[in-house]
């Protein structure tokens, strides 16, 4: 993924926040733009499980998460799920790469059925209509025979599905390391270099 790069940042309404704001973190830092996305579900999950609390408009919500991240609009802008004018909804300015995360069971059928109720969904789309790299992280399990269809249906598409299911190997000291473990993994995923998690036979500090 080339540096300074577009990548594509949606969440749905299913659990797993902390996964999202970490992601976005490590991409400003990584000195990538960011469009970002937020259902109502995915803004009440946000609320409910982190200490940061999203307003509905667009505006303030890219307001709110410039102060959050100390970062601009340049570092990341926001969207708002009916904005059918938003770049992300054509092919001809598509985002390098997106990630679902978290990714509720109906975003994940939406995707696969190619049905675009939203501007998630048709971001979702589009990005695999360009061939680019389209990442889901699905919600917490268990998953029903259907909901595992849809990820295999995803799947031969191309779609890479990226369960936020941690490791332990590594040495697992508190949350954080857990919420990092499957962050570096999603980085992994779009090529982007990182440190957040130790490596397999890596020698610990």
């Amino acid at each position: 993924m080339k540096k300074n790069g577009t990548i594509a940042v949606a969440m749905t309404g299913a659990s797993g926040a902390a996964y999202t704001i970490r992601l976005l973190e490590q991409l400003i830092l990584a000195e990538y733009h960011v469009q970002f996305i937020c259902s109502q579900p995915g803004q009440i999950v946000l609320a409910m499980e982190t200490e940061l609390k999203l307003p509905s408009s667009p505006q303030k919500m890219q307001h709110k998460l410039n102060e959050y991240f100390n970062c601009t609009h340049q570092q990341i802008t926001v969207y708002g799920k009916d904005q059918w004018t938003a770049p992300m909804a054509s092919g001809s300015s598509v985002a390098e790469a997106m990630v679902i995360c978290p990714c509720s069971m109906g975003s994940l059928a939406s995707v696969a059925q190619g049905i675009s109720n939203n501007l998630i969904h048709r971001a979702a789309d589009v990005i695999m209509k360009e061939r680019k790299k389209l990442i889901i992280v699905p919600r917490e399990t268990p998953f029903s025979s259907l909901h595992l269809e849809n990820m295999l249906k995803l799947s031969n598409q191309g779609v890479i599905i990226l369960p936020p299911n941690p490791a332990f190997y590594q040495g697992v000291e508190c949350i954080q390391d857990l919420i990092d473990f499957v962050v570096s993994r999603i980085l992994d995923q779009l090529d982007i270099p990182n440190k957040l998690s130790p490596r397999w036979g890596q020698e610990q500090d």
